[in-house]
């Protein structure tokens, strides 16, 4: 029989709708990061870095670039004959087919696939946080203290520990009490979503509380472990770790990527992080392109100036045109003599000659103030945007638009313009 110590479970099923159009036809997980990666990358590559062979991705949500993402797993390493990576898509049961209601729902309904490895432990990750996070290390610490559920844990600032689950530890690490966003907090450490179950445990946790609508860790699996007198331990983890959760966040873990001394540094020998890389020719700078503190992708011609930005693979940057602070995904098109600031813009879009992106006074979006703000213009993905136009801040563009769709070729900060069919 088939027996790994540990395999790991990335839920990576979220909409992330706090993305805006950024995650309208993609799931989060599957958003492009860094110039070059997908968000669920850094969990895949921590996995094979730890020696994590075996992992399952939940996927739910838009799927299909995803699953063509992770495709067998060889970028990875997971092309394997035993355990390797596999996509585990809800499916049909005879009695009633049903989505996954929560993160361990989502888990619960692959018990199976788990149990078909007799694994020791189990290894929950979330498919949409940036770190490198050696799992390893965090099983050690879970052996030593004999804990049948180690949640890892990160320090956070008191005044923002309202925002997180809190768990509340002796002077071992043993966990004696947690509180899910608590308005006055006892610690400051807070969940990162990351668990390492004595697979017996989670079992019989996942069993127990089968019933239970829109089933979570955080809310029952944990609690059910702790009031059945289960060991639980805080391994706390001080590396880098950002949920891109919001566009403003997404935006920001971009821009410290091309720190002089990056916080983050992809560069690292020993620590590689593994993505699908199609084929591509090498950048091309022409003659009078200046590129300054910036990512740029293969296949990505620059023909303007590029200042602060990650530029994706595969992007042309038109004559006369100049970016800055930016994030530009694969396959877009600018046009010439366009200037571009503080906006994101996503996959395979088509951007005019002549076009202004980021001007004017910072008003809020009318639509999504909380997701549209910080002065970013978002432009979805596979957006068009006609010759000569003007876009200001906190302002966001979704669809095949036309001179006609504008008033004065111009979209005012704080406006929304999402063309029907591209519901975002």
């Amino acid at each position: 029989m088939i027996k790994k110590e540990m395999i790991a479970m990335l839920l990576a099923g979220g909409q992330g709708s706090r993305l805006g159009v950024l995650t309208s036809k993609v799931a989060k997980p599957a958003v492009s990061f860094g110039g070059k990666y997908r968000i669920i990358d850094f969990p895949l590559s921590s996995c094979i870095n730890s020696g994590v062979d075996t992992v399952g991705v939940l996927t739910q949500y838009q799927p299909l670039r995803l699953n063509t993402h992770i495709g067998i797993g060889i970028p990875w390493d997971l092309d394997r004959n035993i355990g390797g990576v596999t996509v585990l898509p809800p499916y049909e049961k005879s009695a009633n087919s049903e989505w996954y209601t929560g993160t361990a729902n989502a888990i619960f309904q692959n018990i199976e696939y788990m149990d078909s490895f007799n694994p020791e432990y189990v290894l929950i990750l979330s498919g949409d946080h940036i770190y490198k996070m050696d799992y390893e290390v965090m099983l050690d610490f879970h052996k030593q203290n004999k804990s049948e559920c180690t949640i890892a844990v990160m320090p956070v600032p008191m005044e923002e520990a309202s925002r997180f689950g809190i768990m509340i530890t002796d002077e071992n690490r043993k966990i004696t009490d947690f509180e899910e966003k608590p308005e006055h907090p006892r610690s400051n450490l807070a969940s990162m979503g990351i668990y390492i179950f004595n697979w017996k445990t989670l079992k019989e946790a996942l069993i127990a509380k089968q019933d239970q609508p829109g089933l979570d860790f955080g809310k029952h699996i944990i609690p059910y472990c702790h009031e059945n007198g289960a060991p639980l331990y805080a391994y706390e983890f001080n590396g880098y770790w950002k949920d891109v959760g919001t566009l403003n966040s997404y935006w920001e873990a971009n821009m410290e990527l091309i720190d002089i001394v990056p916080e983050f540094n992809l560069y690292e020998e020993y620590w590689k992080i593994y993505t699908k890389s199609d084929i591509l020719p090498p950048q091309y700078f022409s003659e009078g392109s200046v590129v300054e503190k910036s990512i740029i992708g293969e296949g990505t011609e620059v023909y303007g100036e590029v200042y602060n930005s990650v530029i994706g693979c595969g992007v042309t940057i038109g004559k006369g045109t100049i970016v800055r602070d930016s994030i530009i995904m694969n396959n877009t098109e600018i046009g010439d003599g366009c200037e571009i600031t503080k906006a994101v813009i996503a996959e395979n879009v088509s951007i005019g000659n002549s076009i202004k992106i980021g001007v004017g006074e910072e008003v809020d979006n009318e639509t999504h103030p909380h997701i549209y703000n910080h002065g970013l213009v978002c432009i979805g993905e596979k957006s068009i945007l006609p010759d000569g136009l003007t876009v200001g801040k906190n302002a966001c563009i979704f669809g095949e638009t036309t001179a006609e769709d504008y008033k004065d070729l111009a979209l005012a900060s704080g406006k929304t313009l999402i063309k029907a069919g591209d519901e975002a």
